[in-house]
């Protein structure tokens, strides 16, 4: 049996170790991992005790429109409920869209470096792909503008980008909508939304009454610690929302994502403090980087990207010999570089200490 020849050529995902295997390769008892950019603090105790309450109903399928979550959800972020689209994961979202809009003879546009299931979503419905190289780590909007022609129906806008953590600015972003064709879907990817504390970033939802070939894609994976329930969803048009739930499988999204969604939005106490302990921890490794004079890329995600100098499969491999787990930049496209997520202030502390002694080749 032979499958599609072109989805041979999609890379396949790699995941973060899990920590079982690190333990049991390594012999160890204790693991960190900082490697997939889940929260540290973990979820909201609200998110938790809605699902608890779920636990007598795991017979019946959930709400496939997801109703409740909808409504909770547009009234949260001001928009209407027919604007909003739910996914198991974000990254579902980038299935759907993929598969809406591609196809063998049109295009998509993104940059390179950025997150890389834009292009294995492309290359699976034999679209072409024009990638755009980061500018200072920095998607280079006015690249990417030019790069547009009649073939191209998809524009990937990763921000903050992953793996960086950079962002574009309002400004920038702003004059790259203006020049982007009306039938051109801009998709912008706004996984770490809620850690961005720089005042220079777009706030996007009031830009979709301008601009209606716009959707942003959010999730509750990342600050909101609900990773393992696969809740992504994004805000358009409702025409274009319309459109892609043609291509949705019924019920994409389960009864404990929906419900613990709807909690761990009540909570917004416990946001601000990931967002803020996050700012803290990113602190301890800016500086220390900066006492060591290495160079590392502006984050305003919740991990880090730096230029150890060194080999990156072999620091990695030292890293995990010491119990932590962290994401090599030769699977990111940034050889010499780790990204590193910021962990909680002892895990942090943990790491550094194992890092300084790599730096300083004290950790042979």
């Amino acid at each position: 049996m032979q499958p599609k020849q072109r989805i041979l050529n999609a890379p396949v995902y790699q995941p973060g170790k899990p920590i079982d295997d690190v333990k049991r390769e390594y012999g160890l008892t204790e693991v960190i991992k900082l490697a997939s950019n889940e929260n540290p603090f973990g979820s909201s105790p609200k998110a938790k005790a809605a699902i608890s309450e779920q636990l007598d109903n795991l017979a019946l399928y959930p709400d496939g429109a997801s109703l409740n979550l909808r409504w909770d959800l547009a009234d949260f972020l001001g928009v209407k409920p027919g604007q909003l689209f739910f996914g198991n994961g974000s990254d579902e979202i980038l299935l759907m869209i993929s598969r809406a809009f591609l196809s063998e003879g049109t295009n998509a546009v993104m940059a390179t470096q950025t997150f890389s299931q834009y292009r294995s979503n492309g290359i699976i419905e034999g679209a072409d792909l024009i990638e755009v190289p980061l500018k200072d780590g920095v998607h280079d909007l006015e690249a990417m503008a030019a790069a547009i022609n009649e073939q191209t129906k998809v524009v990937w806008v990763c921000n903050p980008n992953n793996p960086s953590g950079t962002i574009v600015t309002a400004s920038e972003l702003e004059a790259f909508l203006k020049k982007t064709p009306k039938d051109v879907l801009v998709v912008l990817d706004e996984a770490y939304y809620e850690y961005v504390v720089d005042p220079e970033y777009p706030q996007t939802v009031p830009m979709l009454a301008e601009y209606p070939n716009l959707i942003i894609l959010r999730t509750f994976s990342k600050i909101y610690g609900l990773a393992a329930l696969r809740i992504g969803y994004g805000i358009a048009s409702e025409e274009l929302i319309s459109s892609l739930e043609h291509v949705r499988e019924p019920f994409n999204t389960g009864t404990l994502g929906q419900v613990a969604a709807r909690a761990a939005l009540q909570d917004q106490e416990f946001v601000k403090a990931c967002r803020d302990r996050n700012r803290e921890g990113m602190k301890q490794f800016t500086d220390s980087f900066d006492e060591w004079g290495l160079s590392y890329y502006p984050s305003q995600t919740n991990f880090i990207l730096v230029d150890l100098k060194k080999d990156s499969d072999e620091v990695f491999k030292k890293l995990l010999s010491q119990g932590i787990i962290v994401r090599s930049g030769n699977a990111l496209g940034f050889p010499g570089f780790q990204r590193i997520t910021i962990g909680t202030k002892e895990q942090n502390d943990k790491i550094l200490s194992v890092l300084k002694e790599i730096v300083t080749g004290a950790l042979k």
